[in-house]
């Protein structure tokens, strides 16, 4: 990998990190008028298609076994995603939710193990220090565990597996025909719930649509493009490193947009969540780090 090629990569993943955070923002001025399982199934499902027009070639290349293989990441994919979206409609504080979503890259080592894979020193390090972390914001008296901050601990389980999961299909599938993939299955998987349990409606405002046409090309068709193709000129270590600014961009956001605010007690909480992020990723940590100082 060139410098050129590095220093690219580097910048369109920080893009993509804030288009994830923004992507917050989209969703929670969607969920104001849209059901929850209809939005996220809608969002994902259009996304899906459009990515799949740009890797038609990659996706008829898939065998049964390929399909498979993405389809069983798109089901734990559309799993997580609906906690995450019910988290988003039901929690108070959308800077503190995207810290503990990001628990997820925490808990993937242990997930790992599940299958056959060993987890090193750094992953037994950084629970502690997630621990701690929800223990300051259970304590906080402004911070209330309910069914939104519940469900975001749920997704984060689920986003664990995603990416475990995902790691094993990307190394037999073309990266554009794996998220298209996902992305599809993601709405096959929320849809039928959201028909289920929910009553539709198109009848929504003006600024509505453009909140939810901003989260299906920009937070996601266009995101999951930009980080597919930063990835491919990226090292995984970087990658893993950069996407961590996500939950940061999105609690500055969240303040900026919505006036959330802070006590100590919370950004010391999300502080911890943080480090124990960066713990569990040391070795991607120190890698960058040695790139940075070359």
């Amino acid at each position: 990998m060139n410098q050129s090629n590095a220093v690219k990569s580097d910048l369109i993943l920080v893009v993509v990190t804030l288009l994830a955070a923004a992507g917050w923002i989209f969703s929670k001025e969607s969920l104001s008028e849209i059901p929850p399982l209809m939005f996220i199934g809608l969002r994902f499902l259009i996304a899906g298609l459009v990515l799949a027009l740009f890797g038609w070639q990659a996706l008829r290349s898939l065998d049964r076994r390929g399909i498979l293989r993405t389809a069983l990441v798109g089901v734990s994919f559309g799993v997580a995603m609906i906690f995450w979206i019910l988290g988003l409609h039901h929690a108070q504080h959308i800077g503190v939710g995207a810290f503990l979503s990001c628990l997820g890259a925490v808990i993937v080592p242990i997930v790992s193990t599940l299958f056959g894979e060993r987890a090193n020193r750094a992953v037994w390090l950084s629970l502690p220090l997630a621990a701690i972390g929800l223990a300051c914001l259970s304590l906080d008296s402004q911070f209330i565990m309910g069914w939104g901050e519940l469900s975001f601990l749920c997704s984060a389980v689920f986003f664990a597996f995603t990416f475990v999961l995902n790691s094993r299909a990307a190394a037999k599938t073309s990266p554009i025909a794996l998220a298209a993939v996902q992305l599809m299955v993601v709405g096959l998987v929320a849809l039928p719930v959201s028909l289920a349990t929910e009553t539709w409606s198109f009848d929504w405002p003006g600024s509505i649509w453009m909140w939810m046409l901003a989260s299906i090309f920009i937070a996601t068709s266009v995101r999951f493009f930009m980080q597919t193709w930063a990835q491919s000129l990226s090292s995984a270590s970087n990658a893993a490193v950069i996407m961590t600014l996500e939950p940061i961009w999105t609690a500055m956001l969240a303040a900026l947009w919505f006036g959330e605010t802070m006590t100590g007690l919370q950004l010391g909480g999300c502080a911890l969540i943080f480090c124990a992020l960066l713990v569990s990723r040391w070795r991607s940590v120190r890698q960058a780090i040695r790139v940075l100082i070359k």
